[in-house]
């Protein structure tokens, strides 16, 4: 199965289920685990450590 099958079967599970609350959850994480992944070793880790 696709990456976009996943997001829409999903997004259907939370259209079905009423779970709209879970998506700024999903959100955060998502935001969070990117920029971990970019500050790993690159050049932009400077900036991204001055966030916290």
């Amino acid at each position: 199965m696709s990456d976009m099958g996943f997001i829409k079967e999903f997004w259907s599970f939370l259209k079905v289920r009423k779970k709209f609350w879970l998506t700024p959850i999903i959100l955060t994480v998502l935001l969070i685990g990117s920029l971990l992944m970019l500050a790993k070793g690159s050049a932009v880790s400077p900036f991204i450590y001055t966030f916290f």
